[in-house]
């Protein structure tokens, strides 16, 4: 048990100064501060997701292998009921049925009953409008001219934001600082609106694809909830067909947009040929908390405006079009744990100001539900190589010592959720993944802040930006939240992507 406090529990001891009064005054004083950090999840292996990740890769190959064997062996069936000396006396019997069957199998093929690729035909973040950037220095200013906190609230802030990892240059809505002002929902369905219609906009406008043609519409946004819904505006707004299958993902947190990609997935097996268009955000004015308590501040620091949208499809013909093929994605939930379960809450404080409260134990949960995810993962993407070092460490040496699989042979870039700094330096120690593979990361949670399930969207634009990714690449998109749930989606580009016309990147640029 202490060996396992140890691997959670961290120590700093801190100089308190002078004692000023009592027995000891005079003397030095110094406290022991205990941290709780990300669980050394590479160096413990929890046997259970590892056989898990194994079923799903499995799963499909137990498919193709079947399938045809059993479509070849009732084609077989069916050609006995012939009698080919009828119309062949010279034809060989095995040799008629051997055509039968392979006849069967090119029905098989031609009927394509195996499972449809999910492709990502383009994707669009939004880029708010200049007028909405803010400092640090300027969210303090606003923070206390709002009259909203106490000295301690507006020094935790700043201590907050000085150790984010958030630049100068993020977008927040000032409607958020106004004196005396109550959020509406007029101010969430406003902030909604332009981030959702900018992004989708954009993404239109690089795709050429009519509103008409879009079959699905999802929209994932964790805290604003309205009636009509957020899908129901983009319907309304761009006219959508009157048979469009709408879902509206409320309440999952930063991890709802590979929630949501899964269910476009599933949806276009359900419905082939058409396109899914999927809508990522969160609105930041109605994440705001305007009272004292610390537990409830962390998320005004680091949340800022954005949203992505990507459109998707199954149709083999829009595979040539298309930037990446989906290759796996697979989701952890963590919520039967009572500790994960209340790690990330909505709730209101004693004077009824409602915020997001963010617990002690968030880092360490968090740590259990991307260990869980990685290690499903694994057997999907880890070389042959890796996996052998890895079973035969785990059955023939020291349990406490196993080989740890070099995760970074699996992917060629990494998009990790920007939440802060802090949460960024634990994933890349415990991955010992390369300043190279955190920097898409590092360079979104500078300049956009923590945009919530978009975040990983504007980690692939500053990739695509910079020209970084070429034909054959795997792309990592890992996103946690709420719940607690971790949930990773594995991309493979189709080409070489060149620099896009529309990024919110390059305009930084121009």
């Amino acid at each position: 048990m202490a060996g396992a406090l140890d691997e959670l529990l961290s120590t700093e001891i801190v100089n308190r100064g002078m004692e000023n009064s009592g027995p000891y005054a005079g003397s030095l004083s110094f406290s022991v501060r205990v941290r709780r950090g990300l669980p050394d999840f590479l160096n413990s292996v929890n046997l259970k997701y590892v056989k898990l990740g194994y079923s799903y890769l499995l799963s499909p190959v137990f498919y193709f292998l079947t399938a045809p064997v059993f479509i070849v062996i009732f084609s077989a069936q069916i050609g006995k009921l012939f009698i080919w000396q009828d119309f062949c006396p010279r034809c060989d019997p095995i040799g008629a049925l051997f055509i039968v069957g392979l006849l069967g199998l090119i029905i098989y093929i031609y009927l394509d009953l195996s499972p449809r690729s999910t492709y990502l035909v383009d994707f669009a973040c939004y880029r708010p409008p200049n007028e909405l950037k803010i400092s640090k220095d300027e969210f303090i200013e606003l923070a206390k001219k709002s009259g909203k906190f106490n000295g301690a609230a507006i020094e935790f802030q700043r201590r907050a934001l000085k150790n984010s990892g958030i630049g100068d240059e993020t977008y927040m809505p000032r409607v958020v600082f106004q004196p005396g002002h109550k959020i509406t929902l007029k101010d969430g369905r406003e902030e909604a609106a332009m981030v959702m219609f900018g992004a989708v906009d954009d993404l239109l406008a690089a795709t050429k694809i009519r509103p008409r043609d879009i079959r699905i519409l999802i929209v994932n946004c964790g805290i604003l909830n309205t009636t009509p819904s957020l899908s129901s505006m983009v319907i309304n707004h761009y006219k959508l067909r009157h048979d469009i299958h709408s879902f509206n993902l409320g309440g999952m947190g930063c991890a709802a947009g590979i929630i949501a990609i899964d269910l476009a997935k599933d949806l276009l097996k359900a419905y082939p040929g058409c396109y899914a268009l999927v809508v990522s955000t969160e609105v930041v004015s109605y994440t705001w908390y305007s009272g004292n308590d610390m537990d409830m501040l962390l998320p005004n620091c680091l949340f800022r405006i954005g949203a992505a949208a990507m459109l998707l499809s199954s149709c083999r013909s829009d595979r040539w079009r298309s930037k990446y093929e989906l290759k796996q994605l697979v989701r952890t939930h963590r919520g039967m744990d009572n500790r994960s379960f209340k790690s990330i809450q909505l709730r209101e404080d004693a004077e009824r100001n409602q915020g997001l409260s963010v617990s002690k134990d968030l880092v360490e949960v968090g740590g259990h539900a991307i260990k869980a995810n990685i290690t499903t993962i694994g057997p999907l993407v880890l070389p042959v190589s890796e996996q052998v070092h890895f079973f035969t460490n785990l059955l023939f040496k020291k349990r406490n010592s196993p080989y740890i699989p070099n995760y970074k042979l699996a992917f060629e870039h990494a998009c990790i959720l920007a939440t802060s700094k802090k949460v960024l330096d634990e994933i890349q120690k415990n991955l010992e993944l390369t300043e190279e593979y955190m920097e898409a990361s590092r360079k979104t949670l500078e300049r956009f802040g923590n945009t919530s399930s978009s975040s990983v969207w504007y980690e692939l634009a500053y990739l695509e930006a910079n020209t970084r990714i070429k034909r054959g690449d795997r792309i990592w998109q890992l996103g946690f939240g709420s719940g607690f749930k971790c949930n990773s989606v594995v991309w493979k580009a189709l080409g070489n992507v060149g620099k896009p016309e529309r990024s919110p990147w390059i305009q930084d640029s121009n």
